[in-house]
């Protein structure tokens, strides 16, 4: 029964909710409470068992959110940030630089200590900044990856304007780089191989025109820093953007591949392989939000199927958002995630129930049902974040579905092959790219013309549309209930 993760992950939000309106705080005695509720709940048998955990929930979900908030206010930087001093940071990326345009960049890095001189190593609690820069330091940075390490110049401020926003990705403050002291490339072995996997994908696709070049980064690995405005416009005006935003549909696709060299191995062999694959395509998508999900919820899907106990895919939803959201309350703020959560539930809830009721053939009809089910569950985020969703997503999400899977497998497939032959058969690795391009194409032709469709539905239309298929629902309830009223008994 799904009536358990849902009250729990209901009560959890709404004590997240709560921790935010409290503001920062320790919170010890919640965070206390709520585990020794939790542990009631465990040993308890009694009906009341399913409200003491939600009482936990809600007071952990409280806790965590005021320790985040307090983690920030009272952060080793803050005087710093305040006072808005100048200063040398030792850093590392967190993410690829990337910036609204060429002559400036922004990233958030991850402060190991900060100072020169005698000064040099105070400690920084590993808080997160965001890094801005501009001319020559922003083009030197560019050049950089995530999990590089960083010695930079420049001075401290608090984040304000659209920057803010980066507050709930745990920015404490900004930090404008005035020269970049030097760098180390990474040096872990997850960062290492992603870079070096990722870099030999892009490669792959060198051979592209610019366009496509970028548009194949966004659909394959989520790197949509290269994507020209327009195209990026287009996708958004089609209801097309989530297909610039890794998901679990890329997920599936990668294990898809990487099945065939895992097949060769025992049950335990296929199930840790499989899991370190998710860990590197996240590590190369750097573990956006909408991976995040995809990735937490298909490793415990895996690991259920492994331990002789699968279930269903809202529960397992349900868990997986449970368990990130105890870790990162301040994903309840990442529209990326709560898209991400919401084309998944609206795809596990109503799916099946409309493609069951579709005419026509079969296919087309799950086709249908997963577009629309999708296009259900993220209206509850597109409405109130954007103002409204484009009425041309469904038939623009139908039109493109079909060309998503194909251009996924083979632009991997023909980035790494490409990528590795590319320096001794050029010839032979353009020759792989054109069913990309012809992919491609086809996809930015359906965006750019269900982007021309002026209709979008809005709050109140969204709210008329609910109220129809409510009247809708109810009449044939009715009509049910009086047919069978009028049959004879037996």
């Amino acid at each position: 029964m799904l009536t358990g993760p849902v009250a729990l992950l209901g009560a959890l939000v709404a004590g997240i909710l709560a921790g935010e309106r409290l503001g920062p705080s320790s919170a010890w005695v919640a965070l206390i409470v709520g585990f020794a509720a939790a542990s009631v709940g465990l040993l308890c048998r009694s009906p009341a068992r399913l409200l003491i955990a939600m009482l936990a929930c809600t007071l952990i979900g409280t806790a965590v959110m005021q320790r985040a908030l307090d983690g920030q206010l009272h952060s080793p930087l803050g005087v710093v940030v305040d006072a808005r001093a100048t200063g040398v940071v030792h850093a590392t990326l967190i993410g690829d630089p990337g910036g609204a345009s060429r002559f400036t960049t922004h990233v958030l890095i991850r402060v190991v200590s900060m100072g020169s001189g005698p000064r040099a190593g105070t400690d920084t609690g590993g808080r997160v900044l965001l890094a801005t820069a501009s001319g020559d330091v922003a083009a030197r940075l560019r050049l950089l990856e995530a999990g590089d390490a960083v010695v930079l110049r420049g001075w401290f401020h608090p984040l304000k304007g659209f920057d803010a926003r980066t507050r709930w990705r745990h920015a404490v403050g900004a930090f404008g780089a005035t020269d970049l002291l030097g760098f180390v490339p990474a040096r872990s072995a997850l960062p290492v191989a992603a870079n070096r996997l990722r870099a030999l994908v892009l490669h792959g696709g060198n051979r592209l025109p610019p366009a496509e070049r970028a548009l194949m980064a966004g659909f394959l690995l989520g790197d949509t820093r290269q994507v020209p405005p327009q195209v990026i416009a287009d996708f958004r005006n089609a209801g097309l953007s989530h297909l610039l935003a890794v998901s679990g549909e890329n997920v599936a696709f990668v294990l898809l591949l990487a099945s065939w060299g895992l097949r060769r191995f025992g049950l335990r062999g296929r199930f840790i392989g499989a899991l370190a694959v998710i860990v590197l395509f996240g590590a190369m998508t750097r573990w956006e939000p909408s991976v995040l999900r995809a990735s937490v919820m298909i490793g415990c899907a895996m690991t259920a199927r492994f331990m002789g106990r699968p279930t269903s895919g809202l529960r397992v939803l349900m868990l997986a958002v449970l368990a990130l959201l105890l870790v990162d309350p301040f994903l309840m703020h990442s529209v990326g995630f709560l898209l991400s959560c919401g084309a998944s539930a609206g795809i596990a809830l109503f799916a099946e129930p409309i493609a069951r009721r579709l005419p026509g053939p079969r296919w087309l009809g799950e086709s249908l049902g997963v577009t629309t089910a999708a296009q259900v569950g993220v209206a509850p985020v597109l409405i109130p974040v954007f103002g409204s969703m484009p009425l041309a997503a469904l038939p623009a999400n139908v039109l493109a579905a079909p060309l998503v899977g194909p251009l996924t497998i083979w632009g991997l497939l023909a980035g790494v092959v490409g990528g590795v032959v590319g320096r001794w058969s050029p010839g032979f690795a353009s020759l792989l790219e054109l069913p990309s391009r012809a992919l491609l194409d086809a996809v930015m032709g359906i965006a750019h013309a269900m982007a021309q469709l002026p209709v979008a539905v809005d709050g109140r239309a969204a709210w008329a549309l609910i109220g129809l298929g409510a009247l809708g629902a109810a009449a044939r309830t009715g009509n049910r209930l009086r047919r069978d009223a009028q049959l004879p008994a037996r």
